[in-house]
């Protein structure tokens, strides 16, 4: 099993690679997502909360996947023209992945080697928060919204 998140690297939504340990120092939460959940419009605060915090040590990660009903049907050129078009996301995403089950990125199968069955997402954009050293800091369910307080409050203690 991996030490810590910079073992790991995705491919990325509009070609090249983004790997983890580009991000040392930085905290990262990386998140699952969808283009047509009732969640999406948590794209919105992501994207704020990367403006507000990116400068301070944080980096957004989408990472969109179609495990959870479909809601993520389309090609990775569509994915990335809906999130500028309607959220003008501008924080860095993954191709399309799986986020559960055997055939999971091995991140996501890492995270919930690390943390427990309980951490595995349960739906669209469930998130991971990585601390600066690449540790995993904990999970936080799908309807925990970008701003929320328990989010926010995990984020302000691994930001640096």
């Amino acid at each position: 099993m991996a030490d810590n998140a910079y073992s790991f690297s995705f491919p990325a939504l509009k070609g090249g690679t983004i790997s983890l340990k580009d991000f040392a120092g930085k905290s990262v939460l990386v998140v699952n997502t969808a283009s047509k959940c009732g969640l999406t419009p948590q794209y919105a605060g992501l994207e704020a909360l990367h403006r507000a915090k990116g400068g301070k040590g944080l980096v957004v990660l989408g990472v969109p996947s179609n495990d959870f009903g479909g809601q993520e049907p389309g090609s990775e050129a569509e994915v990335a023209q809906f999130c500028e078009t309607n959220y003008h996301v501008s924080f860095p995403m993954t191709a399309k992945q799986q986020v559960v089950g055997g055939d999971a990125h091995p991140f996501y199968r890492w995270a919930v080697e690390t943390l427990g069955a309980d951490a595995a997402p349960r739906w669209n954009f469930h998130k991971y928060l990585i601390g600066p050293k690449g540790e995993l800091v904990g999970y936080f369910g799908s309807k925990t919204a970008p701003d929320a307080a328990e989010l926010a409050d995990a984020i302000d203690k691994v930001v640096v």
